[in-house]
């Protein structure tokens, strides 16, 4: 008998929905929130709300895509934290009703958890135990991957993650919100000329904030000797921004290779989609002999085929959720 879950990601301001049949992803459907454009970033308020109006026609989307039948499914699996907690409150609302409503058992994943396992939805899958670096807009770990289900957090950001301070420095340079696919483009047309400090973090963990403050005094500075500077820079402001914050990546990711002896090495998470990143992660996988995993855009910012394959492997394991889960803003490993 076949095991095909319907997953629900609902972490930010992202309603996503996929269909797994026996490990393999049969849709993948995301609906996005351009209202918080306007704002400079996600109000968590309209988040929710935009969820509530978004979730139906998702799932609905997504069962057809994968050409399933609600009363086909196995079991469905959701999101069940750390994120905004009215978002993930209408994901894990509406799997819970659903999973009741079709009596059948719920699984309840770890959004960081699932970022990692994201790499399990296409080939080629990286064999275990593997290191992860997991970068998006609230974190920046180095994990160790023993197995599916087993996750170790050898280093992570002590204050900011690396995707907050990409979309913060845009957010100085005047770049529209998110500002951290703006910066790589920008990147991509110009140089690393100018040279930002690179924070001093002892053992695997990380720090963003000192360096957003260096890149606001430098645009200051710059800014008071000429008003246009910025204007006329921005190119290559961005790729010495994207170039200092891809180098203290990869440099804790390198160290951590190192202790561990591992050389099956991954990225994921929402900034995994930086070109600068990807493309650095490859060039230093050729020097150190490693095997590299970089996942496919679709697979790098949020989405519900990660949640699909997260719960796939809690399935297996038998390791259900009852009625009574709740959602968590905060969760660790």
């Amino acid at each position: 008998m076949s095991i095909i879950i319907l997953a629900i990601e609902s972490s930010c301001d992202d309603t996503a929905a996929a269909v797994l049949r026996d490990g393999i992803i049969l849709s993948n459907v995301v609906a996005s929130q351009e209202v918080h454009r306007k704002y400079g970033g996600v109000v968590p308020e309209v988040a929710s709300r935009a969820h509530q109006e978004n979730i139906v026609p998702v799932v609905d989307l997504a069962l057809r895509n994968a050409g399933v039948g609600k009363h086909e499914l196995t079991a469905i699996a959701f999101t069940k934290g750390p994120g905004l907690i009215g978002s993930l409150i209408v994901g894990a609302s509406f799997a819970k009703a659903m999973a009741l409503s079709l009596d059948i058992p719920l699984l309840e994943v770890h959004h960081m958890q699932a970022h990692v396992l994201a790499h399990f939805a296409e080939d080629p899958k990286p064999a275990l135990p593997f290191l992860c670096l997991t970068v998006s807009g609230g974190h920046t770990q180095i994990v160790l991957v023993k197995n599916h289900l087993e996750m170790e957090v050898l280093g992570q950001t002590i204050d900011d993650a690396a995707g907050e301070a990409f979309d913060k420095t845009g957010k100085m340079l005047g770049l529209n919100y998110p500002a951290g696919p703006l910066i790589d483009k920008l990147a991509q047309t110009g140089k690393p000329v100018f040279s930002f400090p690179e924070p001093q973090v002892p053992g695997l963990n990380f720090s963003f904030s000192g360096l957003k403050t260096s890149i606001l005094y430098f645009i200051r500075d710059k800014t008071k000797e000429n008003p246009d500077f910025v204007g006329n820079n921005l190119p290559d402001i961005c790729a010495s921004i994207q170039d200092r914050i891809v180098k203290i990546l990869l440099k804790k990711l390198r160290q951590a290779a190192e202790q561990t002896g591992i050389r099956e090495i991954a990225i994921a998470g929402g900034v995994s989609a930086n070109s600068g990143l990807r493309a650095g992660l490859e060039a230093m996988g050729k020097k150190e002999g490693w095997n590299t995993y970089i996942p496919s855009f679709e697979f790098c910012t949020d989405n519900a085929a990660m949640i699909a394959v997260t719960g796939y492997y809690k399935f297996l394991k038998g390791d259900f959720a009852g009625q009574d889960a709740a959602p968590m803003a905060r969760m660790e490993y």
